[in-house]
Formats: structure tokens, sequence, C-alpha cells
């Protein structure tokens, strides 16, 4: 056998080798680091009925830049004090919603900002818009949209409010690429009674050197969201940010259907690997080893 061609040989065969230790290390650390329960509970006796219960998760990983992140913020302060946003709370069956905001980034890191607290008008929406104003900005490695539910689900236990409904918003810039695979802790979500809706932000292009994908909106539709009248709310303009937030919120608490984008997620076969970005990342990674080697 010509040199060259065997040295081929052998770079495929260590190449899918390395590929599968990544992959099973990765499936080891994932059952290793997952974490307990989280409890922010309110201690009193009685749950106080609300509209809604909701979660919101946003992504601070280092896909995020520091623009995108200050815009994700922005969105969600603009949004929770606007008219609409406080239209639609007034409307509502209690008038009042329970929310908490956390970051998130790899598997085990995430990290409450805002703990369960309840808008139940305009200044209580502008005590909470302030608060997560001052809180300082962060950053942190990989992108586990499956840890960031995990963590979610408990949150919901012994809050301390009874929601109509319950809520997890995502907003997110990459595919999953860190933890256990997102459908299987989204349908565990799902099962629990609770609605996942999604934001992905679409403001960069992928290229070579990235490991974003195409069709973030596709992948969150298909991927990630789930339970009655679940939608996702992609963004592709930083014009429109604070427009998309605003409009996904009141969207959540009016308990509307955007009929257009409205996919449950398990209704049909997914149009994209759920397992893209755990494909991406290795690839990237062994790549690197060989060009380094």
């Amino acid at each position: 056998m010509p040199a060259r061609q065997h040295a081929g040989i052998r770079r495929h065969v260590v190449f899918s080798v390395i590929a599968g230790l990544l992959a099973i290390a990765g499936l080891v650390f994932a059952a290793l680091a997952a974490p307990g329960p989280q409890r922010f509970a309110d201690k009193s006796p009685s749950a106080t009925p609300v509209d809604i219960e909701l979660v919101i998760a946003v992504d601070i990983s280092y896909s995020m830049d520091p623009e995108e992140q200050a815009l994700q913020r922005e969105g969600y302060i603009m949004a929770l004090t606007s008219r609409e946003f406080l239209r639609a709370l007034r409307d509502g069956p209690n008038g009042k919603i329970a929310i908490i905001y956390f970051e998130w980034a790899g598997q085990g890191d995430q990290k409450v900002v805002m703990p369960w607290r309840v808008i139940d008008g305009p200044e209580a929406a502008d005590a909470f818009a302030a608060e997560l104003k001052r809180s300082p900005y962060r950053r942190a490695s990989r992108t586990s949209i499956a840890g960031a539910l995990r963590f979610a689900k408990p949150l919901f236990d012994n809050s301390g409010y009874r929601g109509l409904r319950r809520v997890i918003d995502v907003s997110g810039d990459g595919a999953n690429n860190n933890g256990p695979p997102v459908t299987a802790i989204r349908d565990d979500v799902v099962a629990s009674g609770i609605t996942i809706n999604g934001l992905p932000i679409m403001l960069n292009r992928p290229n070579i050197s990235s490991i974003d994908i195409e069709n973030l909106d596709v992948y969150y539709e298909d991927c990630v969201i789930g339970g009655p009248g679940a939608f996702v709310v992609p963004i592709k303009d930083r014009d429109k940010f604070i427009e998309a937030t605003r409009a996904k919120l009141v969207l959540e608490i009016a308990s509307c259907e955007p009929l257009p984008r409205v996919v449950l997620a398990s209704s049909q076969a997914p149009r994209i690997s759920c397992m893209i970005g755990e494909k991406m990342w290795q690839e990237r990674w062994v790549a690197r080893i060989f060009s380094s080697a």
C-alpha cells in the first residue's frame, strides 16, 4: 500500500476515534455535572394565583458579542415596561404574573439574576426593569440549551405562585453543543405541563470560523420549543430586537398564538438535525487537533 494512502487511512481512523471519544466524554460529563434541583421559593403558606409563571432564560455564551448581550437585556427591559405589555397584563384574569430571569451558557453554568417576583402593574414592572438594568454583564463558554431547560424546570416547584400557565422563554444565538441532547430534556419539560417558547437570535451570518447555523429558527421550532401554543419569534435585524422581544412577551401574557410561526415540537419529523450543534463542535475541535499536529 502506498505510504500516502496508508497515511490517509490512518488519519481517517484517528479522526473517527477522537470524535467518538469526544462524544463519550461529553455524555459522561453531562451525567456527572448535572446540576441538582434549584429552589427560589416563596415560603408563603399558600400559593398566590397569577396568570402565568414565566421563566426567562437568556444566553450569555461567548458567541453573543457585547452588543448583542446589551440588546438582549435592553429588549426585555423595554418590553416589560411597554404599554402593550402592561395592557396585556391588566387584561388577564388575575392582572398579575410571576417572573424569574436567569442567564445560561454551558450545561453547568446558570445563574439567577432576578429571583421570582410578581409584576402587577407599572410600578412593579419599573422596579424589575431598573434592578435588571443594574445587574452586571457576564459571558461564559459553550451553549447548552438542554442545561438551561433542565435548570428551569424545577424553578416552578414551590415557587409560591400558582399560574394558569407555566412558560419557559428561551433566547439564544446558537444550537445546543454541550450537555445531553436537547430534545430529551425538552420532552421531559413539556411532559410536566410546561410550555417552551423561543427567541432565536440570528444577527450573525454563519462563517467557516464559527459554529453558527443558517436556520436557527427552524432548529428552535423542531428541537427546542414545545407545549400548548408554543411559538418562535426569530430576530434577524438589530433594529427589530426590542420590538420582537416585546411582541413575544405580549403573546405569552395574552396567550395569543401567532399563527404563521406556531409549530409544536413533536408534531412532525425535524427538518434539521437536533444534534447539529454537537456535531459541529466535535468537528471543529478534531480539526484543531489535526491542524496543530
